[in-house]
């Protein structure tokens, strides 16, 4: 039911989204976690939307992008936008253990559309994804909260998160060491935002 309605507001609300939502605002972050990678790095994108502006950015600075996202429509316009990118239609909490082999993940804006409970398995999912020194950039709720929002992008959506501590300690569990945390405030919105580097 949860996974129902992110994938249909997504479906319905991704040009809306795209259109309105803050292209530019994450672009301090996508510098300090480019700035950590090796040339021409292989990164996987979960979550990924349209494209725009994350692996627009990542695959101009000559990285090799894989996008993966819930909604079809969604993957759709990521083809469209970045046809040098790879995408594909997978739902994130259906990931396996070992399933990708990559240097980096990003996730921006998509971790809290499924069960807070869930979170800690994921990410030592992500881990394992990744080669010793590989590095994640995710971004997540900045306090508790769990419910459905009833206009997002003219959508329902739903979101689940814990605060900013609780999500460090599921980092850091998952097998990551910390090496940039703070609250994003942009946008008259609360994000947490983390860069980690698999220990």
């Amino acid at each position: 039911m949860k996974t129902r309605l992110v994938k249909q507001g997504y479906e319905k609300a991704a040009d809306h989204y795209l259109q309105h939502r803050d292209q530019f605002k994450n672009v301090a972050y996508l510098d300090r976690f480019a700035s950590l990678l090796r040339p021409g790095a292989r990164i996987l994108d979960i979550g990924c939307g349209a494209g725009k502006p994350v692996d627009v950015y990542l695959v101009e600075k000559g990285f090799t992008v894989t996008g993966i996202d819930l909604s079809n429509k969604q993957i759709q316009l990521a083809k469209k936008h970045v046809p040098n990118a790879t995408f594909e239609v997978k739902d994130m909490s259906q990931l396996k253990h070992g399933e990708y082999h990559v240097d980096a993940i990003v996730s921006f804006y998509a971790i809290f559309h499924i069960p807070r409970e869930s979170h800690a398995a994921l990410f030592k999912t992500f881990c394992s994804f990744l080669p010793k020194g590989g590095l994640l950039l995710a971004t997540m709720g900045s306090s508790e909260w769990e419910g459905v929002e009833k206009n997002f992008h003219g959508v329902k959506m739903y979101w689940s998160h814990y605060g900013s501590e609780e999500n460090r300690i599921i980092i850091q569990l998952a097998g990551f060491d910390i090496v940039f945390d703070t609250i994003d405030t942009s946008g008259g919105e609360r994000h947490q935002v983390v860069i980690a580097k698999k220990k």
